[in-house]
């Protein structure tokens, strides 16, 4: 299973949260309208001339603000789906059970044969320990290292490593595909 096909998994769950999330800043956003709108009626209706004019610059004032507010609440709630839809894949990928985790560890695992030989180190994540030694092959498996799953290759002499861990897989993708996820969870 590639990262990309789980993103698009978590990107496709997280689609129904984000417009929701999304509806109700722009339901928020509506209501400073409304207020500020009823606001400056007010101020116009019991007003002369020269405070129907001050009345005019403090309602496109007040609008230009709720305009503003809108857009931050906007920017704030998709902010909020973009960090719940990466926990949200982090979580899964977390999951000891997880379905999909052996397939994954197997072709990180292969991906792993075709760039180092077998005189490098594996240093599984402690929760895929058993399942990594049993892909090492011939490679010595070492200390486990901190991380949602997967592992990491070093060479005899230090000097080149591997990171093959299921949480720096995901954030690279996350980074190399954020667009690419904005536009799938809010058009």
């Amino acid at each position: 299973m590639s990262m990309k096909k789980l993103a698009e998994e978590v990107a496709k769950d997280a689609k129904a949260e984000a417009k929701q999330i999304v509806a109700q800043a722009k339901e928020e956003a509506s209501s400073i309208m409304e207020k500020a709108q009823a606001e400056a009626d007010a101020i116009r209706a019991g007003a002369s001339a020269k405070a129907e004019k001050e009345a005019k610059q403090v309602s496109r004032e007040v609008v230009a603000s709720a305009n503003q507010a809108m857009q931050k609440d906007i920017l704030i709630a998709k902010k909020e789906a973009l960090d719940a839809t990466l926990a949200n894949a982090k979580e899964i990928l977390a999951d000891a059970g997880w379905k999909k985790r052996s397939s994954l560890l197997k072709a990180l695992m292969s991906q792993a044969d075709e760039m180092s030989d077998s005189s490098f180190t594996v240093h599984p994540v402690e929760v895929d320990k058993a399942a990594v030694k049993k892909l090492a092959g011939d490679r010595k498996v070492g200390d486990t290292v901190e991380g949602l799953g997967g592992f990491t290759l070093v060479s005899a002499d230090g000097s080149v490593s591997f990171d093959f861990r299921f949480d720096s897989k995901l954030n690279q993708t996350w980074s190399n595909n954020l667009a690419g996820i904005n536009k799938t969870l809010f058009g």
